[in-house]
């Protein structure tokens, strides 16, 4: 499978949706949860906000965002995949005084007016996007002025670095065969080519600034497994 190929990226997660999450916390030890609230605190969204969140998924990290911005805030979940998007939809429902919405759509295209939005999240999708620059550029103009965003992704350490070595091991040794036995090998085998030509934080950092934004920090997570790119238009 080609990185970044929105068709086939799209195929995956309609394929891997009904064993998404628990897959996610199996292969994570559930730390994936953690990490989604660690963005969150960097963020400090606010009651009354309204926020995106992209490539929302199966909707967890929508989810604890909407309880942030109670009781008149709102969060619209938006991703490709139908069928998490149906996932996310039922979750909600389960939480009916959050205020939610979900929309299939195109992070990188989402139609959706400028300058609107208080702030904007994205866990693990920026380096499944065909042009990431594109959809950081996309972020930028959803924002309001002085609106925040945060995006959430692996890391990509240098080649030959410890990091990059325990990358590969873990996902190699631990990740695809654990899937494997769900029947799901070439779609998590997937996740070490996506991180092929992946923008490395120090980039996502000027790719930011020179998109318009005003401010553009990254910082490590998870002993440098993870990277959080925080942003301020």
């Amino acid at each position: 499978m080609r990185p970044r190929d929105p068709q086939a990226v799209e195929a995956l997660f309609q394929s891997i949706a009904p064993r998404y999450d628990f897959l996610n916390d199996l292969l994570s030890f559930g730390l994936h949860r953690f990490w989604k609230r660690q963005l969150l605190s960097f963020l400090k969204p606010s009651s009354g906000e309204n926020w995106i969140d992209l490539c929302c998924g199966t909707g967890d990290l929508s989810l604890v965002l909407a309880r942030l911005v109670l009781p008149e805030g709102s969060v619209l979940g938006i991703d490709f995949s139908e069928a998490q998007i149906l996932i996310a939809t039922k979750k909600a429902l389960k939480k009916p005084s959050l205020n939610l919405t979900w929309i299939k759509g195109d992070a990188l295209n989402t139609g959706l007016p400028s300058n609107s939005y208080d702030g904007v999240v994205m866990a693990y999708g920026l380096r499944n996007l065909a042009d990431p620059e594109k959809g950081i550029k996309e972020i930028h103009r959803l924002l309001k002025p002085g609106g925040k965003a945060g995006i959430l992704d692996f890391n990509n350490a240098p080649e030959g670095s410890k990091t990059s070595s325990f990358q590969k091991f873990y996902l190699r040794n631990c990740v695809v065969p654990i899937a494997s036995v769900m029947g799901f090998c070439k779609e998590y085998e997937y996740l070490e080519q996506s991180l092929k030509d992946f923008p490395r934080g120090e980039l996502q950092e000027q790719i930011a600034l020179k998109v318009g934004f005003k401010e553009a920090s990254y910082r490590l997570l998870a002993a440098r497994q993870m990277g959080a790119l925080l942003l301020k238009s």
